[in-house]
C-alpha cells in the first residue's frame, strides 16, 4: 500500500508531470502483478501446506472477510481494493489463492491500477501545496 500511495506523492515532490507519474505508478503495480501471478499458484500451495504442518487454521478472520468480498463482488471487488487495502502483491496473492485465472487477474488489476493511479495522482497534485511535498 505504501509503495502504491508513495508513487504519486514522490512524483509530485520530484516535479514530474502527471502523465508520467500515472504511467510509472501503473507500471509499478502491473510489474508486481505479472511477477506474482506467474509464481502465485506454487507459492499459494506452499503457504497452505506450511499452515497445515504448523497446525494453524486454514481460514482466519481476515481471510473470511476477503472471501466474503470475493463472493459478493468477485474479482472486480478484489481488484478495486487492492491498491488501497491489500497492496499489489497482496491482492494478486489473494486472487491467485481464490483460483482466479491469470488473464482475469491481469485485466482487473490493470483497470484498478489505472483508476487508482489517476485518483491518487490528482489528489497528490491537489494537495501539493502542503509542506510534506517539498524537499
Amino acid at each position: 500500500m505504501l509503495k502504491f500511495l508513495g508513487g504519486p506523492v514522490a512524483g509530485v515532490a520530484a516535479g514530474l508531470p502527471p502523465s508520467l507519474i500515472w504511467g510509472l505508478t501503473v507500471a509499478g503495480m502491473m510489474t508486481s502483478v505479472v511477477v506474482v501471478s506467474g509464481i502465485g499458484r506454487a507459492w499459494a500451495l506452499h503457504q497452505r501446506e506450511r499452515r497445515q504442518r504448523r497446525g494453524k487454521p486454514l481460514f482466519s478472520k481476515r481471510s473470511r472477510s476477503i472471501v466474503r468480498v470475493f463472493r459478493r463482488f468477485g474479482m472486480p471487488g478484489i481488484a478495486f481494493l487492492t491498491p488501497i487495502l491489500f497492496s499489489p502483491i497482496g491482492g494478486t496473492v489473494i486472487a491467485t489463492q481464490l483460483h482466479v485465472p491469470r488473464i482475469r487477474i491481469l485485466l482487473h488489476m490493470l483497470w484498478s491500477a489505472a483508476f487508482w493511479a489517476a485518483a491518487l495522482t490528482l489528489l497528490a497534485f491537489r494537495f501539493s501545496h502542503l509542506s510534506f511535498f517539498h524537499h
